[in-house]
């Protein structure tokens, strides 16, 4: 959802696969999203499950840990022929590995795999929801992986005990033939590999409010940029930028204007680390 958002901000139309609650937070989440352009027809409602909550906590050095609460709605995500059609006439097809969790999205997310033109895994290495065999199974269907630094190690050392981040991309990318894996490393920048090339950014400093969905800020930028037919340098730099810019905001989906990015980049300089 938050990557949806920033993408409809950025000027691309975005359409969301979902199931909510035939409830309150239901109704005023589909309303919220309707006010952003996004287009919400092919979110469901489950008259059995509630709305998914998400109860996120900020730690001291600006991790968040999330409560992710299970069973809720978007477990139970049915297909039908309009979302495959839907993610047919797309560019990109993104889906977290949360998705996975419950057999019937999970059915649901390997039928559109049939349907995507590129497809973009966003991992969500959230326990208990997740094993190894099902890791494995989503990145090898992907075109697109997306992960943070600590994800990248946790599925590297399955496989060997490397401990340089681009060693554990590589790894990973001759292991399981992804194209394109992007790394997000925090107030470190991030990093790109493209068919064994890569590219790094040493990120922007910004008075950080909160870090949640600065992570789904990113993807949604470097997708967008990506769209445009932008080159990885320039890709993963404005990715940063959007990254920064709303991790210094209070929330996942801030109101604002795509200019304001545009003069992040331009007043701030790359970390030097």
């Amino acid at each position: 959802m938050n990557v949806a958002y920033h993408l409809q901000k950025l000027g691309l139309n975005a359409s969301l696969i979902s199931r909510t609650g035939n409830d309150e937070r239901g109704g005023a989440l589909h309303h919220l999203l309707s006010t952003t352009g996004i287009d919400t027809r092919f979110m469901q409602i489950d008259r059995e499950h509630k709305t998914g909550i998400v109860n996120a906590t900020v730690q001291a050095n600006n991790e968040v840990t999330y409560d992710i609460v299970y069973p809720v709605a978007w477990d139970f995500i049915e297909w039908e022929r309009a979302l495959s059609d839907i993610v047919a006439q797309s560019s990109f097809f993104v889906y977290g590995s949360l998705a996975a969790r419950h057999e019937t999205s999970y059915r649901t997310l390997r039928q559109l795999f049939e349907a995507a033109n590129t497809k973009v895994l966003d991992i969500n290495l959230r326990p208990p929801y997740f094993t190894k065999v099902l890791v494995e199974e989503l990145i090898a269907a992907a075109d697109i992986l997306k992960l943070n630094a600590h994800e990248v190690s946790l599925i590297a050392g399955w496989y060997n005990d490397v401990k340089e981040i681009k060693t554990q991309v590589q790894l990973v990318q001759e292991r399981f033939s992804v194209p394109l894996i992007l790394v997000t490393k925090g107030e470190e920048g991030a990093l790109v590999c493209h068919e064994g090339r890569f590219s790094e950014h040493q990120g922007y400093s910004v008075k950080v409010a909160d870090t949640v969905g600065s992570g789904d800020a990113f993807l949604a930028a470097f997708l967008y940029k990506m769209n445009k037919g932008g080159n990885i340098e320039d890709n993963l730099k404005f990715a940063n930028a959007l990254g920064a810019f709303i991790a210094s905001k209070e929330g996942a989906c801030p109101d604002y204007h795509i200019d304001e990015v545009s003069l992040l980049i331009q007043s701030l300089q790359p970390d030097q680390h």
